[in-house]
């Protein structure tokens, strides 16, 4: 009983001790998430920004120029909503921890008893839960080691977070290209629908060619407001994940998309990486660490219940003072912790499982990523080296017959507006390509080995759109890009004279 009332006082110490450090504010540390951002190429978060404190003058010189990917992720990591939420996460696992190391206040009695005979005997005493002062230390280191969850788990959000952004300025800056290049193929579909009605005011073509010409051109210019209206609707989305609002919406975005990188990385490799590395995995391993402490703890002190020790002082009637410490065991003779066991057991089991099911989700989501990304990669190339190039080339064969009179302008424009779909197709690829990406990065937990090989951009829009004078770009020939121009009306002839320029000009049925 000595040496038990002794480890009680040395403990009543230590939470004495502990408790003038528990009124400091919980208030998270720049160091406590960095260092594993940086590990894994993550951006630095200023989380004095985040807690309100600074960013905006930041912000400006950012939002002045056009937005690149990088320059996104920056004024995310100052502004971001999403952000602001994990710091608060933060901040409360730190409060979590000084919790930890508390016990429950001391309970302080007080008696005074009246004596028949005459006088009266009073009697103080102070107590404290014995199982609280008991496990403080092991609680302690508990606490530490959920903490080191806590920062494992939140550095993993703040890692979605940044995919979120990536994937967002992607898909806007791509929705920004098509909605350019719907608009470019709108503009062509009008100008063919603008040629059309001037051959049918000549004569030179029936009023079905026409009206298939506009129909073409109305439904060229629906596809044209629904690109913009898409590309509005990812501005917004991003808007919403960078933090920005009003005014600050009227920046511009970068106008290309990277090209892949030069080598994929072995699948093996990223696999390793994500085992070894992945925020998430090594998350639910701490937790599952966390539970197997705490169930041993269960295991060993279950039967001390609702114990406390104390120190007690009494006064007698004749003046005599007694004191001493005092100790109240609870005698587990109903309630002997089967409860508390089965839960501690129960929750360590699901923490296992847990493990297992994201050890293996991790592993096919690589794998899977690195499939899905080599794909999209094989797409890309063949737009870009086989169906563009095709493309053009029928366009300048095209051009070339409709200068000999052997084909109509309208076959001309719809061979052209045909070249514009395979552009629109190929930043389509490549956006989907590097959308794939980000979801392999997400997978591995880390930005992948191979991104310091970006460097090469796609065509912007207006490059693809350029005559070629104008220079074209990598990989494709840019030959007769321009949108035919509607040629001069037409003079109404003989008979003989009119059915040969409806051969030569008339739209294909």
């Amino acid at each position: 009983m000595t040496v038990l009332l002794a480890r009680a006082g040395l403990a009543l110490a230590l939470a004495t001790a502990l408790g003038g450090c528990a009124t400091l504010a919980p208030q998270p540390r720049g160091d406590d998430i960095t260092p594993l951002l940086e590990a894994r190429g993550g951006p630095a978060v200023d989380w004095a920004a985040q807690a309100g404190r600074a960013g905006d003058e930041a912000i400006a010189p950012l939002l002045a120029k056009p937005m690149t990917l990088d320059a996104a992720l920056r004024v995310a990591m100052l502004r971001s909503p999403r952000l602001q939420q994990e710091y608060a996460r933060l901040g409360l696992a730190r409060a979590e921890v000084i919790e930890a190391v508390q016990v429950e206040n001391p309970r302080i009695s007080f008696s005074r008893l009246s004596l028949d005979s005459g006088g009266e005997k009073r009697a103080t005493g102070v107590s404290l839960p014995l199982l609280d002062l008991l496990v403080l230390p092991m609680r302690a280191r508990l606490a530490n080691v959920e903490y080191e969850r806590a920062r494992l788990e939140i550095a993993s959000a703040v890692l979605g977070v940044v995919a979120e952004v990536e994937a967002a300025w992607y898909e806007h800056v791509a929705a920004t290209q098509v909605a350019a290049m719907r608009a470019a193929a709108a503009d062509g579909a009008d100008a063919s629908a603008e040629l059309a009605q001037r051959f049918f005011d000549a004569g030179n073509i029936s009023e079905l060619q026409l009206r298939q010409e506009q129909a073409v051109a109305s439904e060229a210019r629906i596809d044209a407001l629904r690109a913009r209206a898409e590309a509005g609707r990812k501005a917004l989305a991003l808007h919403s994940l960078l933090g920005l609002r009003g005014e600050e919406t009227a920046w511009q975005a970068s106008v290309t998309l990277p090209l892949p990188v030069p080598e994929e990385d072995a699948p093996e490799l990223l696999a390793n990486l994500a085992r070894e590395g992945n925020l998430e995995l090594m998350a639910a391993r701490q937790e599952a660490e966390v539970l197997a402490d705490a169930l041993g703890i269960t295991r060993r002190l279950r039967w001390l219940g609702g114990s406390e020790i104390g120190y007690e002082r009494e006064k007698e009637a004749d003046g005599e003072r007694l004191r001493g410490p005092s100790i109240s065991l609870e005698l587990p003779v109903f309630n002997q912790g089967q409860g508390r066991l089965a839960r501690a057991e129960a929750q360590l089991a699901g923490a296992l499982a847990r493990v297992a099911q994201a050890e293996l989700s991790s592993e096919h989501a690589v794998r899977q990523g690195a499939e899905t990304v080599a794909v999209l990669r094989r797409i890309v190339a063949t737009h870009r080296e086989s169906l563009v190039p095709q493309r053009e080339a029928i366009v300048a064969r095209q051009q070339e017959r409709q200068n000999f009179m052997l084909i109509g302008v309208f076959e001309l424009i719809q061979a052209k507006v045909a070249e514009y779909d395979a552009y629109q197709a190929y930043l389509e690829a490549v956006r989907d390509y590097w959308l794939a990406r980000v979801g392999l990065a997400r997978a591995v937990g880390q930005r992948l080995p191979s991104d310091a090989g970006i460097g090469e951009r796609t065509p912007g829009v207006q490059d693809i759109l350029a005559p070629p004078a104008a220079g074209g770009h990598e990989g494709m020939d840019h030959s007769g890009h321009d949108m035919p121009k509607p040629e001069p009306e037409p003079e109404k002839t003989e008979a003989k004279e009119e059915d040969e320029h409806a051969h030569h000009h008339g739209a294909t049925p």
